[in-house]
């Protein structure tokens, strides 16, 4: 291949990747939004990731699930990363000696994980709620 084709390839690709980073990037959050906080160029939902998109303020991802909200799984793991509690069981623990039903807290606490890992806008909401 000659020079001029490996420029004219070189700029080819070069303008492939700006138009997947334009059709993908990560819009910010509006009024009534919540969204991640920081510079996300790229959409990680474009390559099989959780999405970085904001979420409106009542998204069905951040209700709470059987009466457990982000506030309460972010306090019971808070006072188990206190203790140093590290498993589920210590969690569910915890969260017991809190007032909480292990048999409702351990499966919102699976549900929160599940929707982490469909939406950073999520995971970040719980960071928040811990203090970080």
């Amino acid at each position: 291949m000659g020079i001029f084709k490996k420029v004219k390839a070189g700029m080819d690709q070069a303008a492939g990747a700006q138009q997947f980073a334009a059709q993908n990037a990560t819009q910010q959050a509006g009024p009534g939004q919540v969204g991640i906080e920081g510079s996300m160029p790229v959409d990680p939902a474009a390559l099989g990731g959780p999405s970085s998109q904001p979420l409106a303020a009542d998204d069905p991802m951040l209700a709470p699930i059987n009466g457990i909200g982000i506030a309460e799984y972010a306090s019971v793991a808070k006072a188990a990363q206190a203790r140093g509690i590290t498993d589920e069981a210590g969690m569910n623990q915890v969260a017991a000696e809190m007032g909480y039903d292990p048999a409702v807290f351990g499966p919102a606490v699976q549900e929160w994980i599940a929707r982490m890992g469909k939406s950073m806008v999520v995971g970040q909401q719980l960071r928040k709620e811990m203090g970080y």
